[in-house]
This record gives C-alpha cells, sequence and structure tokens, in this order.
C-alpha cells in the first residue's frame, strides 16, 4: 500500500514537483521528515521531482486516476511513456446534452434540430471512442447521462456490454428522454449475469424499460438500486428476492408495477424511497430499515418488522394529507425524526387524532414540517391550526421546525393578520420537553398566531421561538424565492412589534431572524439583548 501525494507540473515533462512516496504507510511520517530536509536543502520554491516511470507500474494507473477522465487524456500527452495510462482509468462517466440543453440551443427550430444532431453525433463519437481504446481492466464505475432516443441501440447496447464485461462494480444509464416519452431503450438485466459471478455494486437506471424475471441471479452483492422513471415489465419483486445484500431501493415516477408488495424478507435494507408511483399497496419486510420516504397519494403501506427504523420523510397528496402523515402507516410510529408535506386548503376541517399509546410517536423528538396553503385569504384560513392537534401525537418532541408556504396572489403575500382571533382556537396537550420552534415564512397570519399561541402556552421548558418572515427553501421546494419574499422590509417592523409583546405575554423568548438591530428588545426583558445579534 502506497502512500501518494502528486501533482503535475506542466514545466516539467513527465515529472511531479511533489513527493510521492514508495514507502508503506507506517513510513509516511519519516518520508515526509526527509522531504523537509531536502526542502531546506534544495530551496522551499525548488522541491525534489519524480519521475512517473520511477514509479511501480501498477501505481502509475491510480495515480492517472485521481484525475477526471477528460483530464487524464489530455495529461498523456505530456510524456510518451504517459500516453496508454489513462486506458486503465477506474472512472469512465460521460455527461452528454440533455433536453435542457438541447432546447435552449436556439429559437430557430431547424437549426436547433442541426445543433442537437451534431452535439449527440459528437458525444457518441467520444464515448465509442473511449471504450475501444480502454482496456477494460479495472472499471469501478460506468456512467452514460445524455439525452437518447430509442434509434441509438446499436450504440446504447455496446456502451451495455462494454459495462457488462469490464464487470463495473457502479453503472448509471440516465437516457434522458426527449420527445418521445413513451418509446423506452430496454436495458437487458440478464447481460449483468453474463459474467457467470455478480460485479455489480450500485445500479442506477433512468429512462429505460426493463423486463426482470427470478432467473436473473447477478444481483447477489448489489447494495444500491436506483429506477427513475423506468417502464418496469416482469417480476419485479421477485428480481429483488434475488437482491439480499441490497441497502438502498429508491423507485420514482415508474411505471408498468401496481403493487409493491415484495414478500421476501430483504434484511440489510436501510433506506426505501417510493415517489410519484401509480400503486395500490406497499408490503416490505425489512428488519434493518433505517429511513423511509414516500411521496404520493395515500395508500396502505405495511413495513413489517421495521423495529429499527429512525426517520420517516412522508409527503402525501390531497387536502387531507396532514392528518393521513400522523395515522395512514403505523409501521413509522418509532422513529426519532418525522419530515413531513402537506397541502391544506381553506376547506379542511379541524382534525382531532387518537392519542391512544399504541399510536403515538413516542420516540419522535425531532419533526420537520412543509405546509403548504391554497387560500386567497390568508387571514380566514384556520387549516394550519390541524397541526396543534397532530402534535398531540408526539408528546416528547424537543425541536420542531414548521415551513409555511402560501399560495397567494403576489399582492397578498405581505396582508397580515388584523390581530382578531378567529374564535375557533385548537387545543393542545402540555408539551413537557419541546425545548426550540422554528417557524419561517412566518407572516403574522391569523392562523400562524393562533398557532404560536398554543405552542408558547403549553409548552413549558421552551427555550425560544425563532420566526422568519422569509420563505425558506426546503427539501421538497428549492429555486429563486426572491419574488415571494418581496415588501418584507415594510412588514418586518410590525412582526417585531408582535414578537415584543407576544414575548412579555408569554414570557418566553421569541427571536425574528433578520431583524434589525434596534430590534433586539423583541427578546424576553430581562434576557441576554445580544440573542437576536447573531441571527441578523
Amino acid at each position: 500500500m502506497y502512500a501518494v501525494i502528486c501533482h503535475v507540473d506542466p514545466r516539467c515533462n513527465g515529472c511531479f514537483s511533489l513527493l510521492v512516496d514508495q514507502k508503506p504507510m507506517e513510513e509516511t511520517a519519516a518520508a515526509a521528515g526527509k522531504l523537509t530536509r531536502l526542502e531546506h536543502h534544495h530551496g522551499a520554491a525548488d522541491p525534489p521531482s519524480f519521475r512517473m516511470e520511477d514509479l511501480p507500474a501498477e501505481v502509475q494507473p491510480v495515480i492517472m486516476s485521481l484525475l477526471p477522465l477528460k483530464e487524464a487524456v489530455r495529461t498523456s500527452i505530456v510524456s510518451r511513456s504517459w500516453r496508454m495510462l489513462w486506458t486503465f482509468h477506474c472512472d469512465l462517466c460521460f455527461d452528454g446534452p440533455t433536453p435542457n440543453d438541447l432546447d435552449s440551443d436556439t429559437d430557430d427550430e431547424f437549426a436547433g434540430q442541426d445543433t442537437t444532431k451534431m452535439k449527440r453525433a459528437k458525444f457518441i463519437e467520444t464515448v465509442n471512442s473511449v471504450i475501444q481504446q480502454h482496456s477494460g481492466i479495472g472499471i469501478n464505475k460506468f456512467s452514460v447521462r445524455c439525452g437518447m432516443h430509442k434509434e441509438y441501440t446499436d450504440h446504447l447496447d455496446r456502451w451495455i456490454g462494454f459495462a457488462t464485461s469490464s464487470k463495473a462494480k457502479i453503472i448509471h444509464f440516465n437516457l434522458k428522454k426527449i420527445y418521445q416519452p413513451f418509446e423506452f431503450h430496454h436495458f437487458p438485466l440478464e447481460a449483468l449475469d453474463s459474467q457467470g459471478c455478480s460485479f455489480v455494486q450500485s445500479l442506477f437506471l433512468a429512462s429505460v424499460s426493463i423486463k426482470p424475471n427470478s432467473g436473473i441471479s447477478g444481483f447477489t452483492i448489489l447494495t444500491r438500486l436506483v429506477l427513475e422513471f423506468v417502464k418496469i415489465l416482469g417480476d419485479f419483486p421477485g428480481l429483488l428476492a434475488k437482491c439480499s445484500g441490497l441497502e438502498d431501493l429508491e423507485i420514482i415516477g415508474c411505471y408498468g408495477v401496481h403493487n409493491l408488495i415484495v414478500p421476501h424478507k430483504l434484511d440489510k435494507l436501510q433506506h426505501l424511497l417510493i415517489a410519484g408511483m401509480d400503486i395500490q399497496m406497499v408490503e416490505f419486510h425489512a428488519t434493518d430499515l433505517a429511513h423511509f420516504e414516500y411521496k404520493g397519494r395515500v395508500i396502505p403501506i405495511v413495513l413489517n418488522g421495521c423495529s429499527k427504523i429512525e426517520k420517516a420523510t412522508m409527503k402525501f397528496n390531497g387536502t387531507k394529507a396532514l392528518a393521513h402523515a400522523f395515522t395512514a402507516v403505523p409501521s413509522i410510529l418509532p422513529v426519532k425524526a418525522l419530515h413531513l408535506q402537506a397541502f391544506i386548503s381553506k376547506y379542511a376541517q379541524l382534525q382531532k387524532l387518537p392519542t391512544r399509546q399504541q399510536g403515538m410517536f413516542l420516540h419522535s423528538r425531532h419533526m420537520t414540517c412543509q405546509l403548504i396553503v391554497n387560500s386567497n385569504d390568508p387571514n380566514g384560513d384556520n387549516g394550519v391550526l390541524q397541526l396543534a392537534n397532530c402534535l398531540d401525537v408526539a408528546p416528547g418532541l424537543e425541536s420542531l421546525h414548521l415551513h409555511f408556504d402560501y399560495k397567494l396572489p403576489m399582492e397578498m403575500m405581505c396582508k397580515m393578520s388584523s390581530g382578531c382571533s378567529s374564535g375557533e382556537v385548537a387545543d393542545m396537550r402540555r408539551h413537557d420537553h419541546l425545548k426550540t420552534v422554528f417557524m419561517s415564512g412566518f407572516r403574522c397570519y391569523k392562523a400562524q398566531i393562533e398557532l404560536a399561541f398554543c405552542i408558547l402556552g403549553n409548552a413549558s421548558v421552551l427555550e425560544q421561538l425563532i420566526i422568519e418572515p422569509r420563505i425558506r427553501d426546503t427539501v421538497w421546494r428549492s429555486g429563486d424565492f426572491s419574488a415571494w419574499n418581496t415588501g418584507l422590509k415594510e412588514t418586518l417592523p410590525w412582526i417585531c412589534e408582535w414578537a415584543q409583546l407576544t414575548s412579555k405575554r408569554f414570557g418566553k423568548v421569541i427571536n425574528v431572524l433578520g431583524a434589525p438591530l434596534h430590534t433586539m428588545e423583541a427578546s424576553l426583558a430581562g434576557q441576554d439583548t445580544g440573542s437576536l445579534q447573531h441571527h441578523h
């Protein structure tokens, strides 16, 4: 085993300007001391150089593989003896033109088609040239990401054949569709069986079709399987039964499967993500499952034997999604961290959830919830107050993060409450462990104020309530929110005044993110007046 610290110096033909330590790792410290003495002798600006040819033959390709493939090919022209080293590069990753790139080429339709063909033809030529010259030895990752039509079947089959014949450990094929979303290139899973042994450890497929069957046995050491927008034709549960070492399974926007019922045990599965699937039911047996994610409509979900689950991320469709997130999947009750997204409309009714011990999140300590509110009148909406009832089933919460995202006309975004109460205030149980609450998108809308009052009045050990008027990026939604955050300069003083009065009323610290220095008195009187400064 070697400790390699290298840098190619373009001023020196075939030489390194930094140390390449050819001694075992345990001798690295002694070699470093020797290098220091050499630098002292020659001067710090003139470090010793080592030629690539001086290194063992098995080390030279390893060094070349530290560079991206494109740079490795360029570096090969530095010295004649280096010209074939790139052919042992272990990571072959090809990123071609994507649909977005091709759409933005030009506004001229015909000129755009010509540019598209040229880019794709150049990409195909490059990939074919590389795999033709590559040794096919020691491949760690083979990845192709490009918008490809079904008409390029011959090239795609050649690339798949190279990836399987070279026994690549990681295989990624992302054939992003451009104009023909229902014409998929078939990815032959049986090709992964052709070498007589299992070699694939990670498989990522997007915009292809597969025909799984229980006879395929080349997945015994597969640890990660990701399928995005894949057309599945065949026995998918039977294929998963062959993946005895699977740790990460992600199925996103696939179709052809009506149910995800896997009767076989996946004892090593730790992460399961199911999103955008038109299915009727989900059932898995995974004793080691630690993180479950689901995004879609409300369906029966059964996770058998998942006593070790620690985190759940749920996003149900529909106006009753918030209550469903707490009740529809009893298997996630043992989680310590719960992440939710829910759509709320003004027609949603307050729901009182059962607080029986067998239906409560007794182990949950952290909760993040994004509430997307569809209403033209934010001060007339009480759907947000559903959350106060839902929190009753998680009595052990220590931290709560709420992200409000109101779908309002632009002129309504900064319309605050008139200060009067709706009269329908949700009941909320006492929380003896809740220490920190954070609310983003807080504009002092009526329902937000009432929810804040519920929390402040029932969280006996609350250390601080942090509010931020700005709408934040979340794990579900990101982008430019500047348009939705206009007008905050005018509303911020009013929000700070509300925070000051509410802080005195409940005797709790309320910090306003983005507050100017002169509004620090919004914190509880007698507290450290610098408590807001680090948020400014």
